[in-house]
């Protein structure tokens, strides 16, 4: 008898969702999608409000990457304002940017790596949930865990005295910044917080290394398991420098299909509309993105860390540099189309967060007093950067009484939308092909899937509130036979 799996909520990832599995009669996985169930309708929200606004209002989407949603929105006010596509502004005021937003990756980076994916690493996806938690890591890797909670502090103090505030800042104004970094500021954060070594930027990056080797560590004994867990080969595309320089805030959109041949190449970033399309699916709120040219069948392409070490030509910091040479010999160069193989370019990308912030505060530009640019005013915005997640599309139209008209979003995870639904495919048919019962572990497997790509659900629908995950097994006729829900 056919029957259909849900898993509802998903746990340990931003927002809330579902997923369901169908089975034939044989037992065999037939269909497998992940569904997101809420929706808030940002886009629409921000409608009628004065344009200067929307930088600190779009941020309200999410708690964890609010600087990216903060950053975006800024620069897609900086057209409006005249101060450029993001290579105009000053260069204090590109530079304190740059070093918020470096802090926004490192913090979530590591809040992702330890506190949500770290579990299922160091306890194996089958072990006591009551166990596999964060708490579990506490207890049990004590010095691993009060490592993670510096690394992540370090994080949200360079936000917050770039932003003014750990979430949700006002730091980015249309064309600038309001403050530049005191000198106070620098010298704590290069030689320790509150006069903590643990807490300087030397130890960051020494922190960084050490998780990466961890990471390499825990590969050579699990190959199989991050080689081979939910891997299928596909498009990725991210912003790079034009020069082909990895570049989390600003760039040319790239994009390689899965033998690494260029099918988006270098275009502006103001020319999005050109390149990528949404398609709408009915079990769904969140869009389903993908290449216009190549259409949705073929078109569709990973986002995120896995994609910009794939799309990249090199990393501008030399430890980061070493590490990603190191990850593209694995694959000899081609595409990496591992999904597991996310965390490992995602510690790559903290490493380089690390080496970047140190540098920018080592950069005296930092103190410098010219904060704005203006320039002649126009009706129309896009900012895209690379928030922790993957590519973010923002776009605005405003009218001659200065309030916006029209909000576009893209956000990162919507991006990894279909690549999230295939590695949740493959984790079902590894795990549930010939099952007729639910277990835990099959759920979790799920999950891990999911967790892999480091989802925030609630930016993606502008969802609120916890994920919790319920599974749904259906039998041929639709009918439900069996459902689990934990985190409810």
């Amino acid at each position: 008898m056919a029957q259909k799996i849900t898993i509802e909520p998903v746990t340990r990832v931003e927002g809330h969702g579902k997923v369901t599995i169908h089975l034939d009669d044989n037992h065999q996985v037939t269909e497998s999608r992940l569904h997101i169930v809420e929706f808030r309708g940002f886009e629409r929200f921000v409608c009628g409000r004065p344009f200067w606004e929307a930088p600190v209002l779009v941020q309200r989407l999410c708690g964890i990457c609010p600087v990216s949603h903060h950053l975006a929105a800024a620069k897609a006010m900086d057209m409006l304002v005249g101060a450029g596509d993001g290579n105009g502004l000053t260069p204090v005021a590109e530079k304190m940017r740059r070093l918020m937003h470096y802090g926004q990756i490192f913090q979530s980076h590591v809040l992702h790596f330890f506190h949500l994916a770290s579990p299922d690493l160091l306890f194996g996806m089958d072990a006591d949930p009551e166990r596999r938690n964060v708490i579990g890591v506490i207890l049990e890797h004590p010095d691993l865990a009060k490592q993670a909670v510096l690394m992540r502090k370090y994080g949200q103090e360079i936000i917050a005295a770039t932003a003014g505030k750990k979430i949700h800042g006002t730091g980015a104004v249309p064309g600038g910044i309001n403050k530049n970094l005191s000198l106070e500021d620098r010298d704590a954060f290069l030689n320790g917080i509150n006069g903590n070594p643990d807490l300087s930027a030397d130890k960051m990056i020494e922190w960084s290394e050490a998780a990466l080797a961890l990471l390499l560590d825990y590969h050579s004994s699990h190959t199989d398991f991050l080689d081979g867990f939910a891997t299928f080969p596909s498009n990725h595309l991210s912003l790079v420098r034009p020069d082909g320089a990895l570049d989390l805030y600003h760039g040319v959109i790239r994009a390689v299909d899965p033998e690494g041949k260029r099918i988006v190449n270098d275009v502006d970033s103001r020319d999005y509309l050109d390149v990528v399309e949404e398609e709408v699916r009915s079990w769904s709120y969140m869009k389903f993105p993908y290449i216009k040219k190549l259409g949705p069948k073929e078109g569709w392409y990973r986002v995120g860390p896995l994609a910009r070490l794939n799309v990249c030509d090199f990393i501008p910091s030399p430890k980061a540099q070493a590490a990603f040479e190191q990850f593209r010999a694995y694959t000899k160069g081609k595409p990496n189309h591992m999904s597991m193989h996310y965390h490992w370019a995602r510690l790559i990308e903290t490493l380089h967060a690390a080496e970047m912030m140190k540098e920018l505060l080592l950069d005296p530009d930092l103190q410098g007093t010219n904060l704005v640019t203006k320039g002649e005013r126009c009706g129309e915005g896009i900012g895209l950067l690379e928030a922790p997640r993957g590519t973010l599309f923002h776009h605005y139209r405003v009218n001659e009484q200065d309030l916006i008209t029209m909000c576009n979003l893209i956000v990162s995870t919507t991006n990894n939308n279909e690549p999230m639904n295939r590695a949740v495919n493959a984790a079902a048919v590894a795990q549930m092909t010939g099952k007729a019962e639910i277990t835990e572990p099959m759920m979790n497997a799920v999950e891990v899937a999911i967790r892999a790509y480091d989802p925030c659900l609630s930016c993606a629908t502008h969802a609120m509130g916890q994920m919790p995950l319920e599974v749904t097994l259906y039998d041929a006729a639709g009918a439900v036979v069996d459902q689990q829900r934990k985190g409810m």
